[in-house]
């Protein structure tokens, strides 16, 4: 797998757009992408459209975005993503996990942002964030950390519970099944209305 990672290198800007999202990277790799159809289409195809000092320059510039591209990927290469947690990561997440089963929802939702700022791909720690949020009422925010969580990697091996979570977050949103309904009081008869009816009777 991480001789694969090193294949994005063949493509200018790849190794950032496919490894992290990154949007600069796409802008490399598209404008790699538009730069050399051109120098192909003008070359092989559209022959006659420009002259040949024009469509040289058109491959040294491919030639130059590539080169710098590849240069400036070896230089920064993006770092594989963290399978486990480190020491420290560790540590906020044992603090976040016992300041919630306290009951101190500030501490451990300020830990647990903590933590995710360290590291966003924990998938354990955006799990705990979203069953918290759902605890102290702030169901839209639950439901989109569980949203982003399901639709991630990190989130593969927690669907389970992602489901559970987002059957109560929906089960918090609306009223129990077996609670009445509103109070429907019979209207008391007014008093020249009682002593009709006992006449008519």
């Amino acid at each position: 797998m991480r001789a694969a990672r090193y294949l994005t290198l063949l493509w200018p800007g790849l190794p950032w757009l496919w490894l992290r999202g990154s949007l600069p990277g796409l802008v490399v790799a598209v404008g790699f992408a538009v730069t050399l159809d051109v120098a192909v289409l003008t070359t092989w195809i559209w022959s006659d459209l420009i002259e040949l000092p024009a469509r040289l320059a058109l491959w040294v510039a491919t030639a130059a975005i590539w080169a710098l591209a590849t240069a400036s990927a070896l230089s920064a290469f993006p770092p594989p993503l963290a399978v486990g947690r480190d020491a420290e990561s560790d540590t906020l997440y044992v603090k976040a996990r016992n300041a919630y089963l306290a009951h101190d929802w500030i501490a451990a939702e300020s830990t647990l942002q903590t933590l995710l700022r360290r590291d966003a791909t924990d998938g354990e720690a955006q799990l705990l964030l979203g069953t918290l949020l759902r605890r102290v009422g702030r169901l839209d925010e639950a439901r989109a950390a569980l949203d982003q969580l399901s639709r991630a990697d990190a989130g593969r091996i927690w669907q389970a519970a992602i489901v559970r979570e987002l059957g109560r977050i929906d089960a918090d949103g609306r009223p129990p099944a077996d609670s009445p309904g509103p109070a429907i009081l019979p209207l008391q008869p007014q008093a020249d209305d009682a002593g009709d009816r006992t006449a008519a009777a």
